[in-house]
């Protein structure tokens, strides 16, 4: 989930530092300068919209690396990194993609991979995973990871959130055109004014949320499939039910640790907030599971 928001707040951010900057430079002015021009606005919307999400994913794994502290196992120096990296190799091997980097960084029981491409990404798993988990439950873990890799998701979220920052840029722009004429200025003068420029930064920043849903809706899909995924790969959903029982604090097998059982990591929001989760309630992906038998 840190991962997914780390994106959209870096990709919302280099967007809007470009539309300053261009913006300074002219750029408004020149959209503007006999009317609101919609071609050539729509051509301004797709680059500042695609730069600041593919300049996120490009920069995705030093991102995740740099938030989480973690450390790319080059050599394993344990029995317990020897077995991580082995079976990551063995998962990437099933799933037809390069192996990805295998790093692990300290924290609560968590995992997640990235990269901007399918033969060179990353899994990172903490060492609350590892110590809170049995093997078969950090495999199947292990397996959703992959699965994302395999499944191209952090593409496919880019290219999602290319569109709607698009969408985001050209709307912003179209209301505040007309903010600023109707409200703001003299219809016969045809530069921006300070309406103009007020308007759009405050629509970028509203239509950047509201774009954050559809953002979120596409990640808890990609939940359910990097699941079946999982189940795929080990030639079972069992292991991967476990994992998400023990995750959720749920009845499982083995008594949970008492430390584990208190993080409380559901996965589901209620409400109005549940538009904006990044995973579906876990209860929801073991159902989902459970039907793939």
């Amino acid at each position: 989930m840190k991962r997914i928001v780390l994106f959209v707040a870096t990709n919302l951010a280099v967007m809007l530092v470009m539309s300053v900057v261009l913006s300074l430079l002219g750029v408004n002015r020149f959209l503007t300068a006999n009317g609101l021009n919609l071609g050539t606005l729509m051509v301004f919307s797709l680059v500042v919209g695609f730069t600041g999400a593919i300049f996120s994913l490009l920069i995705s794994k030093r991102m995740a690396k740099w938030s989480t502290g973690a450390r790319v196992i080059e050599t394993p120096s344990t029995s317990t990194e020897l077995w991580l990296v082995d079976t990551v190799k063995k998962l990437a091997d099933r799933a037809g993609i390069g192996m990805p980097e295998v790093a692990l960084y300290e924290g609560e029981p968590n995992a997640f991979a990235t990269g901007a491409f399918k033969n060179s990404a990353l899994v990172a798993v903490s060492t609350g995973l590892l110590q809170n988990m049995t093997k078969e439950e950090v495999e199947a873990v292990l397996g959703h990871e992959v699965a994302h890799i395999a499944n191209g998701d952090m593409v496919t979220l880019t290219l999602i959130q290319g569109v709607v920052n698009t969408f985001v840029v050209f709307l912003a722009r179209v209301v505040g055109y007309f903010v600023d004429k109707m409200v703001f200025r003299n219809g016969d003068d045809r530069a921006p004014g300070i309406g103009y420029m007020i308007t759009v930064f405050v629509c970028e920043i509203l239509f950047g949320i509201l774009a954050s849903i559809i953002v979120a809706w596409f990640s808890r899909y990609r939940e359910f499939r990097a699941d079946a995924g999982s189940a795929k790969l080990l030639g079972s959903p069992q292991p991967m039910v476990k994992a998400l029982a023990r995750l959720g604090g749920m009845e499982s097998q083995e008594p949970l640790p008492s430390n584990f059982r208190s993080l409380g990591i559901n996965g589901g929001r209620s409400g109005f907030s549940a538009l904006f989760a990044t995973h579906p309630p876990i209860e929801d992906r073991i159902e989902a599971l459970r039907g793939t038998h």
